[in-house]
């Protein structure tokens, strides 16, 4: 009996998802379809711009009189902005099939991969972005991290896209739009700068670590979320003794992605060359006698108020596997994010 109930319940669960899956598809592709023929209509207009108000107008009174609610005109043209930005998404015979003859075996084209993968609510977001390889990255982590829209939202206003391309190199930067951030590496987890406004600590000249630290934990599913990926907490202020002396890592987690412990140390003024050498001293330590043998070496990040790159390099041994994160208590000015990745890749495109 108790097999027959788990298989059951296992089946409906799955059932449901299916389901909602299809429905969801099912609304995309009519909204898609909606699109390209108020497009159509409208290109064969004599004047585009009034005639194509008059065509949504007149359409929406349509359906609404047949329909009810659900085709306002903001919806429409909702969906005329949906064909326009992915119109390459769907070849003209899946549209045919789906549009015109109304075929059923036009999913059989969808089992492997569909041509959209979020609800719809994800992709009015996603439509504001202009930027093509902005909105692709958003678009597959959502998919693979199941954001909610709010999280979406979230992640766009902290500028999650130009954070991490800051943190890449030119040719890695390109690939965010085809693959998303895929964490292959230590540097992947890093992002310039770490944005913790969801803390909501006030921005003030001085407070305490423990006050930032206690923070971080009381929101911790927030932190990890904006941490990254792959990430498991295991320890806050993480003691270890080393020739009868103790010393204290802030926080300690386990990147699963990776396999391998990330220390996190979290400073509350300028970076100094101290800290950095302590915690240079911290991954030695969890390398020689904490981590097992088929992990991978320890990843230190230090989260500080004010840092200095110069320092940091002429402090650190290369591959040293540490890493320097300023953090903001508030969302980042996008536009000034925006400018930055800009420079930055002409500069490297000069080089």
């Amino acid at each position: 009996m108790d097999v027959l109930c788990k298989n059951s319940i296992e089946l409906i669960q799955y059932a449901r998802r299916i389901a909602v899956r299809q429905i969801n598809l099912v609304q995309l592709m009519t909204f898609y379809s909606l699109g390209r023929w108020i497009v159509e209509v409208e290109q064969q207009g004599e004047s585009r711009a009034k005639y194509g108000k008059q065509v949504i107008q007149k359409l929406s009174e349509e359906l609404t009189q047949q329909f009810g609610k659900g085709f306002s005109g903001e919806t429409l043209k909702n969906a005329r902005k949906f064909y326009l930005i992915y119109a390459n998404r769907i070849s003209e015979t899946v549209f045919s099939l789906f549009a015109v003859e109304k075929s059923k075996t036009v999913f059989s084209f969808f089992e492997n991969k569909p041509p959209f993968t979020l609800p719809w609510s994800h992709y009015l977001v996603l439509m504001r972005i202009e930027n093509e390889n902005e909105r692709n990255f958003y678009e597959i982590e959502a998919a693979r991290s199941a954001w909610s829209v709010r999280t979406l939202q979230r992640q766009y206003n902290s500028s999650l896209y130009e954070r991490i391309a800051l943190s890449r190199k030119k040719d890695e930067v390109l690939r965010l739009a085809s693959e998303g951030n895929v964490v292959s590496k230590p540097q992947d987890i890093v992002k310039q700068p770490t944005v913790l406004e969801f803390l909501g600590l006030e921005e003030k000249e001085k407070y305490a670590e423990s006050d930032l630290e206690t923070a971080i934990i009381n929101k911790l599913q927030r932190f990890l979320l904006e941490m990254g990926k792959g990430y498991l907490f295991e320890a806050r202020q993480k003691r270890f003794t080393y020739r009868e002396d103790n010393y204290y890592v802030d926080l300690v987690f386990f990147n699963r992605l990776l396999r391998c412990y990330v220390l996190i140390d979290l400073k509350i003024d300028k970076l100094t060359h101290q800290d950095l050498g302590q915690m240079l001293m911290y991954v030695h330590y969890f390398d020689r006698y904490v981590k097992l043998p088929e992990e991978n070496p320890t990843i230190g990040i230090l989260l500080c108020k004010e840092k200095d790159d110069a320092l940091v390099e002429i402090t650190l041994p290369e591959n040293s596997n540490i890493y320097a994160s300023e953090y903001k208590l508030y969302l980042p000015d996008k536009k000034e994010l925006q400018k930055k990745l800009k420079e930055w890749i002409a500069e490297e495109e000069g080089l």
